[in-house]
């Protein structure tokens, strides 16, 4: 079951109107075309572990501690190296010991994919409560020239609780619908840095380093394959669209979420959005969304909710779940961001 969320954005929004002058693009032409009006820089030093650890400090610290936590699981499409991987350096920073600690690369969609992966893992009975974090540093990655992804994306961590409870109880995680299509591998890609381009003999190019997207077909197959997901979702835990109470879907631009939404019948007023605010924070879209939503208010609980998302891979997943009980939602502001914390 899930037993809460937080979230974590760095620094000060960016607003469409302080985007770099070169790339031609007012206000109205990036909400026009993404939905998105400002987004957040981690900005020099700052890493996608130093995000992860943000969120997961703020959900821990409304958590029970009796708990405890007895394995982390972070979804990241930026880890801080190539080797190792980043969670097992969260853990420690989080002072959780030896627990065991994987990433997930699985892009956009590696929240739904570790929701499913910790869901497994406790129902196995292996461990009883998982910290998952979703977090990406996308500006790292991005080309200062590449006006299309730079004004999308954003950075940001979400993180979660997933544990073992009761059938029926609010935030029961009841099923899972997960795909992938590897023939549209190179559609969302960071070309150099790993073994591939390596093993081509050919020096790497500064342009190998940056974040590529074909937009125009990620956006077909993005509507394609969350509708799909979404229909297939539903129709195994029997919900009906309009029984979604909230629909969440991975906060890639407004044109995307509003396509699939429509396809699947479920009306505006239930779909979940913050993107506005954020812009695409990767694995970090789904929780901080989330987050969002419960600190707003929107999200009760045994509310029927609906995630779905769609990330390089090809990835593509959905999850159907009971929000939990929430007694109270905190809304915490720093000097370096925002949280929000919806607790058992």
């Amino acid at each position: 079951m899930l037993q809460g969320v937080a979230g974590w954005v760095p620094g000060e929004p960016v607003g469409n109107e302080r985007l770099p002058a070169d790339w031609g693009v007012d206000d109205a032409w990036v909400r026009r075309r993404t939905g998105i009006g400002s987004r957040h820089r981690a900005g020099e030093g700052v890493a996608t572990g130093d995000l992860a650890f943000e969120a997961a400090s703020r959900l821990l610290a409304g958590a029970p501690a009796a708990d405890g936590v007895d394995a982390v699981v972070l979804a990241t499409a930026t880890p801080d190296h190539l080797c190792p991987g980043t969670a097992p350096a969260l853990a420690a920073r989080l002072g959780l010991g030896t627990v065991p600690a994987l990433d997930i690369a699985a892009v956009c969609s590696g929240f739904v994919y570790g929701l499913a992966v910790c869901h497994g893992l406790v129902t196995s009975g292996l461990y009883g409560r998982i910290l998952l974090v979703g977090a990406d540093v996308y500006s790292t990655w991005l080309d200062p020239a590449d006006r299309s992804a730079g004004v999308v994306f954003g950075d940001g961590a979400g993180a979660a609780l997933v544990a073992a409870g009761r059938r029926g109880d609010p935030g029961e995680l009841l099923a899972f619908d997960l795909g992938s299509d590897g023939t549209g591998y190179d559609l969302i890609t960071v070309p150099g840095g790993g073994a591939r381009a390596r093993a081509s003999g050919k020096p790497a190019g500064l342009a190998d380093g940056f974040f590529r997207m074909q937009g125009g077909t990620v956006y077909q197959h993005a509507v394609e394959r969350m509708t799909g997901s979404c229909r297939t979702l539903l129709d195994r835990v029997g919900w009906d669209p309009a029984e979604v109470d909230r629909f969440v879907p991975h906060q890639a631009n407004a044109r995307i979420l509003r396509a699939v939404a429509e396809r699947v019948g479920i009306a505006p007023q239930r779909c979940v959005t913050h993107l506005e605010r954020v812009g695409n924070t990767g694995a970090a879209s789904i929780p901080l969304a989330l987050a969002d939503a419960a600190d707003d208010g929107l999200l009760h609980p045994g509310d029927r909710v609906l995630l779905t998302a769609f990330g390089g891979g090809l990835t593509w997943g959905s999850a159907a779940l009971r929000w939990p009980g929430t007694p109270q939602t905190m809304c915490m502001d720093s000097m370096e961001g925002t949280q929000h914390v919806a607790p058992r």
